[in-house]
């Protein structure tokens, strides 16, 4: 029988792990998929960080718990995986979303550090997703997995910005998207990429700073920044059967950024 709009949404009986869940668009994903019904759990490189985002979900009547780990390390990665699915049990859900910037010049910029954006923007969504694919979602035939990517992975890098290893992982995490969305899509695991424009965070801080809201928000047609709610709707249709027939897709949440700019 066809089910309802209300029903294809429900993630009542379903988990979720959701990396650089913190803070910000991370958390914001964390309670969208626990208002829908999914236990939750959140991973970040601080523990005193989780706890008080995981006291947050608990408050809003979320079944959460925490994690630390540094997505950047494969140890880290593999234990991570590992300790939820001892934990949680069968993992129906994975939201790759940690990450890290550096801002300088391309000639200037230092190779330690686009090895570090590289390890953890491309590198730790690529091993979290295998171990977690190889130890729970291939032999269930079943999974959701979410990429955050950016609208800076759709096109250049504007001058001003100057974040090379930023832009070109978030373009890496895009076609990473849709070739692992073709590899597994026999197993029944979807594979998508949300591609957030600019929502106030820790790590947009220093450009808020620099250009300012007003000039920022001037650049999207809604006249707009991202706020705490954008990225719940999208989160929830790519993480449940409402979802189900869509796989290895990108969708700029940026209030018309990339459609002026070509994105």
């Amino acid at each position: 029988m066809t089910r309802t709009v209300q029903q294809l949404f429900d993630l009542r009986g379903k988990t979720a792990l959701v990396t650089g869940a913190s803070r910000g668009l991370g958390l914001q994903m964390a309670h969208a998929l626990g208002e829908a019904g999914a236990r939750i759990m959140i991973s970040s490189r601080k523990a005193a960080d989780l706890e008080l985002a995981v006291a947050s979900l608990q408050a809003a009547g979320i079944d959460a718990r925490w994690s630390a780990a540094d997505c950047a390390v494969e140890a880290d990665i593999r234990r991570l995986a590992d300790q939820t699915l001892e934990r949680m049990g069968p993992l129906d859900i994975l939201v790759n979303n940690a990450g890290a910037t550096w801002g300088a010049p391309a000639e200037d910029h230092p190779v330690a550090a686009w090895d570090k954006v590289m390890n953890t923007n491309v590198r730790g969504y690529f091993i979290l997703s295998q171990h977690i694919a190889k130890h729970c979602m291939i032999e269930r035939c079943s999974g959701r997995i979410i990429n955050i990517a950016s609208i800076t992975g759709l096109g250049g890098n504007p001058p001003d910005m100057q974040t090379i290893a930023y832009n070109t992982s978030k373009g890496a995490v895009v076609n990473f998207t849709r070739a692992l969305a073709a590899e597994w899509g026999r197993y029944g695991i979807t594979v998508n990429a949300i591609c957030p424009g600019f929502f106030p965070s820790k790590m947009t801080a220093a450009t808020l700073r620099s250009f300012g809201e007003d000039t920022l928000a001037s650049h999207a047609p809604l006249r707009r920044l991202g706020d705490d709610e954008d990225l719940k709707g999208i989160t929830l249709l790519y993480a449940s059967d409402a979802g189900k027939h869509i796989t290895g897709q990108w969708l700029a949440v940026d209030g018309g950024v990339s459609v002026v700019t070509g994105g």
